[in-house]
């Protein structure tokens, strides 16, 4: 039984039925069957798919939703885990090639069946699994902008020092506003080089429990002093595969955005957590299968929130919502964490007034 052939509920107080549910929601979605045929689609599939639903019901998933890398060892419609494949190319019903988002969610109690989501546009507000469009751009601006900017700056400050050890003190102090000025330009060039790199990280399985102390003692003593920062660790967790300074790197990110959400808050505090989730998958893409994500490090403030309007453009440089942001350290977490193999998402429980920052990493082996 599909879910439109579940008869609408008689009165509003009981609330939709299932079917106006699957036609309300805002994004593409199918129920599959155990034997990977579709049970039912929604209106906005058979928009994006481009075929009536009577075409879709009953179809293979997997012939509905083709994938465009020929190459690929993996098959994400053979698993009853729950799987994210982010910016991955298919070939959807009868549209052309086109880059998506799927999410693969299994329906509990009901062994095979599964909801798939498919979003035509990549979700940036959870995070970036590539480099593409703003963030590739912005690595090109990067490289010119080093070679162009920090060659000149050197020679500047050289100036400056020389002209500041034959003046006056009036003068002298002009001249090392100078120095700091190009010491302060040197230093963004030298962060956005960070971008200009495509070496990979050497990475090992490692505690991180020492390296998320070290960002929080080092936050607690400086940007963070007058924040409390608390922390519920599971103490079972298992190693990771990490970059030790890429992680301390990343965190310090995280904690000093919490911080400086937080600069205007009377009761500001910061909560770092660890746990280790079952089943949580990503597809990498290139044909390199899925990778299972189960460790997980979240990074709560109770600040106000990102601001809506550059929740799509979240983890792309030069994009920020403080008044004296440079819009690096959220892009810069995201680059290191996806260069560990990982990946980092926002999340905002309105409810409860709380911004998350959820890092996942794969597991260390023995």
């Amino acid at each position: 039984m599909s879910l439109s052939s579940i008869p609408p509920l008689r009165t509003q107080q009981d609330g939709p039925s299932l079917s106006e549910l699957m036609t309300a929601l805002p994004v593409a979605t199918l129920v599959v069957r155990p034997d990977n045929r579709i049970a039912d689609a929604n209106v906005r599939a058979e928009t994006l798919l481009n075929m009536a639903r009577s075409a879709i019901v009953g179809s293979d998933v997997a012939r509905t939703i083709r994938m465009a890398e020929m190459g690929s060892r993996f098959d994400i419609w053979h698993t009853n885990k729950p799987i994210a494949a982010y910016d991955v190319k298919v070939h959807a019903g009868r549209t052309a090639e086109m880059e998506v988002d799927l999410m693969i969610a299994p329906i509990l109690d009901h062994e095979g069946w599964r909801v798939v989501s498919i979003h035509s546009q990549s979700q940036a507000k959870i995070g970036h699994r590539g480099t593409a469009g703003g963030a590739r751009s912005a690595i090109g601006a990067a490289a010119i902008l080093a070679h162009e900017i920090k060659n000149p700056l050197s020679g500047i400050r050289g100036a400056a020092q020389l002209l500041e050890s034959g003046n006056g003190r009036r003068d002298a102090a002009l001249t090392q506003l100078i120095c700091n000025e190009v010491d302060r330009i040197a230093a963004l060039i030298d962060r956005m080089q960070d971008f200009t790199t495509d070496r990979a990280l050497e990475c090992h399985p490692g505690n991180i429990y020492p390296l998320i102390d070290r960002a929080a003692h080092i936050a607690a003593a400086g940007f963070a002093k007058n924040i409390r920062i608390t922390k519920r660790y599971d103490p079972s967790l298992p190693s990771a595969i990490i970059n030790d300074d890429a992680l301390v790197q990343v965190m310090l990110n995280l904690l000093k955005n919490a911080a400086e959400a937080l600069e205007h808050h009377s009761k500001p505090r910061i909560r770092v957590e660890t746990a280790f989730r079952h089943g949580v998958s990503v597809v990498i893409g290139d044909g390199k299968g899925s990778a299972a994500l189960p460790i997980e490090i979240l990074v709560v403030d109770n600040g106000p929130g990102v601001p809506e309007h550059i929740l799509d453009h979240l983890f792309n440089p030069f994009i920020t919502g403080k008044r004296d942001g440079q819009g690096l350290g959220l892009a810069l977490a995201d680059k290191l964490v996806r260069d560990m193999n990982g990946f980092v998402q926002y999340s905002r429980d309105h409810e409860a007034g709380e911004s998350t920052f959820r890092i996942l990493l794969p597991m260390g082996t023995a």
